[in-house]
Order: structure tokens, then sequence, then C-alpha cells
């Protein structure tokens, strides 16, 4: 896996930026704490870099910079 180290306010992350979640302005990015990808961070929003954003219990991924949202690959209607 080939990261690359991105300065945010949460302090120095890893990136990987050949995959991610498919989001509604570009994808969300999967992060690393460690350089080898082993301990998983979170997400960086592709369309305004931030990791500042949110992930309810059904998945959904919202960036609270930019608004790009991921919505649930499944929902219940009842949950809405």
């Amino acid at each position: 896996m080939n990261l690359e180290v991105v300065e945010t306010a949460a302090g120095d992350l890893h990136v990987d930026r050949a995959g991610g979640e498919r989001g509604s302005k570009g994808p969300f990015l999967h992060t690393y704490a460690d350089d080898d990808g082993e301990v998983r961070w979170g997400y960086l929003c592709s369309n305004c870099e931030t990791v500042n954003n949110a992930m309810d219990s059904m998945g959904r991924i919202e960036c609270n910079e930019c608004g790009n949202i991921r919505k649930p690959d499944e929902w219940d209607a009842v949950h809405e």
C-alpha cells in the first residue's frame, strides 16, 4: 500500500489515495495513524482535504466542512 503523509489538525496522517468510499462531491479516502496502514484512523474528504467528518451507525459519512456525503449502502425507511 502506497500511503501519502498529510498534515492535519489532528496531526500527521497517512492517506491511501488509491481507494476510498464514494461521496457526493468526491471520495472519502481511508486514513491511517501509522505508515504501514495497519492502524485505521478515519477518513479524509478529498473534496476539501479535511478530516473533519462524521460517520453514523448506518455507515453514512458527512464532511462537516463542505457537506460532502456518503449515503449508507443499505438503509431502512424506519431510521429516517
